[in-house]
């Protein structure tokens, strides 16, 4: 199945950059930088300036390099728009079936944000193999994900929200199977004044930060 290869691969990279730009040329310039900085994927959010359309510029243009998914995804419509445009997974900040359903009739991965364990319960029901803790660092951080952990051992968990490099490696420690890394790693206004390299000098860290916490990371703290 196309969805658990994509699935994979994001586990496989371990962060998912999440693009928010104020405009979607921008957006795509963050894409090219995180490629250079070593992390092959990137969330273009549905708050950017014409998001659809810079989803399918850079599905278009970064086909053979890198993930291209949609972010911020709030119903089934702009679900259905994102896949249409081009999006291999999806990404929402709360959990709605819908948005589930849409993304696996497609055969995609999606990560519906869950806070609590009656709403992770939730979306394993709705057939979620993944789940977008949102906003982890908010209440609680590593400690919060590794509760859950306890009666979700199986789970995917990304967290996302408050992560940074001073903590990627604790949540790395703790079972994430991915960061959700947001204006941490892609600074909009670093975009707008063309900042890149240093975009791409924070992508480099991120990825060798997770790369030696899963190096340093007991069994049973595996995801």
């Amino acid at each position: 199945m196309m969805r658990l290869a994509i699935a994979r691969r994001i586990e496989d990279i371990g962060i998912v950059p999440v693009v928010r730009a104020p405009r979607a040329e921008l957006a795509l310039h963050a894409v090219e930088a995180l490629i250079e900085g070593g992390l092959p994927i990137a969330e273009i959010t549905f708050t950017v300036p014409d998001a659809l359309l810079a989803i399918s510029q850079a599905s278009a243009r970064f086909a053979e390099r890198a993930l291209i998914g949609a972010g911020t995804v709030t119903s089934a419509d702009e679900a259905l728009a994102a896949v249409q445009a081009g999006a291999q997974f999806i990404v929402s900040p709360g959990f709605d079936a819908e948005i589930v359903r849409v993304a696996h009739a497609h055969d995609l991965p999606v990560m519906p944000g869950v806070l609590t364990p009656t709403e992770i319960m939730a979306a394993l029901r709705a057939g979620a193999e993944w789940v977008k803790i949102f906003p982890c660092a908010a209440v609680g951080g590593a400690s919060y994900l590794r509760a859950l952990r306890g009666p979700f051992p199986e789970l995917k968990l990304m967290p996302t929200g408050g992560v940074s490099l001073a903590n990627a490696a604790d949540f790395i420690a703790a079972g994430a199977a991915a960061l959700g890394v947001g204006s941490e790693l892609v600074d909009p206004k670093e975009l707008a004044s063309g900042q890149l390299a240093s975009l791409s000098a924070r992508a480099r860290a991120f990825v060798e930060t997770v790369r030696n916490a899963r190096s340093t990371r007991t069994p049973l703290q595996g995801a």
